[in-house]
């Protein structure tokens, strides 16, 4: 829809390439490159208009076959199918943190399935939700499971053979226990070696999927979110034949349209269960905190379509006999959409490279994970519904038409705020981490560094101002922290949001640097100020300084010093 001919979202995406720079090495970048480029392609020319299709057709279930048997089975439009190939075995999306693929002998940095999960997620955003699924199912179940069926079942979720490859799902959600687990009702009961569960799923996605972790009450547990335990629901018994649970139906949803989502009913359903029993939410924890990531990842890939959406159409609308785009209002609308989407793939890549370094054992880069997917799921999915409305506005009466992308977009965006859990929650989850490790703190101290090492004299008065906010930012924080629970609660979803900010203009600067050490381009610079101008001090002024330079910013330029400068202002001293 962006442009007719050939095209690339890989192009079109003037950070991406830059970030991938700074934070993989020469070998990782050289074997992601043809599949970046071969994906970016893909993406825009097969994979969208295929996403458009299987969006109008949404999968339907058929509970019975015609001689009245029990199937629950759930058929899925052709391409959607093709979508899933892709995905799955094409590109092994699900795979990618857990064995070598695309050249890679061994497993690949997390990052690289971020990347090209966000170059996937800007044609098709629906599957992304089981595909992330189904990766951290593996991921949960290789840390916390044993024994031979969990074994085989790691083996086949992450399989690219169309033959042998699982696909994973969670059921968390019930009527009275979303947010507050501890309300859980569906029960477990012991049957020989392994279980036998019972209850009712209210809203679970991928409902079909092979290998399901749910949760469940166990005997003699308490009332307790201690009381629930993990287990893996498999859609097939041992010998084969299916499982004893049914999906009472497909919801009828806003946006993810092409990928099913039911209801399900588990009628002593046969479980193995997960780890210890009364750590079954804590280890829950572990697959919701990585699909909250992902959440942010596919957030960010839905402003990045957007933006590019937008883009194009102002180019080509004229409006009183110039383009839509030459517009100053038009570019003070559109430039901070830019800076938006930049700064969330910023934190998005930070935080795929700290996971990394936490799974290595990196006990600070443990504590921060922790901290900052709640904070890039907070912030980043909530933009996403802004930036997605904002550019279907841009194309006027034709976005808010179906035959465009705009509206599905939109839809869509509404899901990351919402799902694995809605934000309120995520930001009370945020004060959790700093009531146990003073992670503001934490993340103070990190970013301050940052900005104390960057050598870019131009950025001094950006880097000044957050270095007063971040000291200004801990104060609240600990203000949060000594306040009465009722009032650190009331307050700690303005934080999370500030603080994110904060973080992302960081990284903003930080990458600035970066860019003009290596490349001599100062285009990073200007998204940092206009990001900082259009968020952080709300100075309009800022934004429309870097207007000039419009073009240059939203195709990825090459932006020279004294094209923007007109004289160094010294580096802040390093605080002690």
């Amino acid at each position: 829809m962006i442009r007719e001919g050939t095209m690339n979202y890989v192009d079109l995406d003037p950070a991406l390439q830059p970030l991938i720079e700074s934070y993989l090495g020469t070998s990782d970048q050289e074997l992601i490159a043809p599949v970046l480029t071969a994906l970016g392609a893909d993406a825009a020319q097969r994979l969208a208009p295929l996403a458009d299709i299987a969006d109008k057709n949404p999968p339907t279930l058929e509970q019975f076959n015609r001689e009245g048997d029990r199937v629950d089975s759930i058929d899925y439009h052709h391409s959607y199918q093709e979508l899933q190939k892709a995905a799955y075995e094409e590109y092994g999306l699900s795979a990618l943190s857990h064995r070598g693929l695309h050249g890679w002998d061994d497993v690949p940095p997390h990052l690289v399935k971020y990347i090209l999960s966000y170059v996937f997620v800007q044609a098709e955003f629906g599957l992304a939700c089981p595909v992330s699924m189904t990766d951290a199912a593996a991921r949960t179940l290789r840390k916390f499971g044993e024994g031979e069926e969990i074994a085989e079942a790691i083996e086949r979720l992450i399989s690219t053979d169309p033959n042998r490859r699982f696909t994973g799902a969670m059921f968390m959600t019930e009527i009275h226990a979303g947010t507050d687990i501890a309300q859980t009702e569906t029960v477990a009961e012991r049957d020989g070696e392994n279980w036998a569960l019972s209850g009712r799923k209210w809203f679970a996605s991928n409902p079909d999927a092979d290998i399901i972790l749910t949760l469940a009450r166990f005997p003699g547990g308490d009332d307790t979110t201690r009381g629930v335990g993990l287990f893996m629901l498999p859609k097939h018994r041992p010998d084969g034949s299916k499982n004893s649970y049914v999906i009472d139906r497909l919801k009828d949803k806003l946006g993810t349209r092409s990928m099913p989502s039911g209801e399900v009913t588990l009628d002593g359903a046969y479980a193995v269960q997960v780890g210890a029993l009364e750590r079954g939410f804590r280890q829950m924890a572990e697959m919701v905190n990585t699909s909250r990531l992902s959440n942010a990842m596919r957030a960010t890939a839905l402003m990045r379509r957007s933006v590019n959406e937008a883009l194009a159409h102002a180019r080509k609308r004229v409006v009183f006999g110039k383009a839509l785009i030459e517009a100053p209002l038009m570019r003070m609308t559109l430039l901070p959409l830019q800076a938006e989407a930049e700064a969330a793939l910023g934190l998005v890549f930070y935080a795929g490279d700290i996971l990394q370094k936490a799974d290595a054992g990196d006990a600070s880069a443990s504590a921060q994970i922790r901290v900052l997917t709640p904070l890039a799921k907070h912030y980043i999915c909530k933009r996403a519904r802004f930036v997605t409305g904002e550019a279907m506005e841009v194309r006027g009466g034709r976005g808010y038409i179906e035959e465009f992308p705009d509206a599905r977009l939109v839809r869509d965006s509404h899901l990351g705020s919402i799902w694995e859990g809605s934000s309120n929650v995520i930001a009370l989850d945020v004060l959790r981490c700093m009531r146990k490790q003073n992670t503001h703190q934490l993340l103070a101290e990190t970013m301050t560094q940052k900005l104390n090492t960057i050598t870019l004299a131009e950025a001094g008065p950006e880097i000044r101002e957050l270095l007063t906010r971040w000291t200004a930012i801990v104060d609240r924080g600990d203000v949060i922290l000594g306040a009465e629970s009722y009032a650190a609660e009331a307050l700690v979803g303005g934080y999370a949001d500030d603080l994110a900010q904060l973080i992302m203009a960081t990284l903003l600067l930080e990458q600035a640097g970066a860019e003009v050490t290596r490349d001599d381009n100062f285009r990073k610079l200007l998204v940092a100020r206009t990001f900082i101008g259009s968020n952080v001090t709300a100075d309009e002024n800022a934004v429309v300084d870097t207007l000039t330079h419009f073009e240059d910013i939203v195709d990825g330029r090459m932006v020279a010093r004294d094209a923007v400068f007109a004289e160094v202002v010294p580096t802040p001293a390093p605080v002690a």
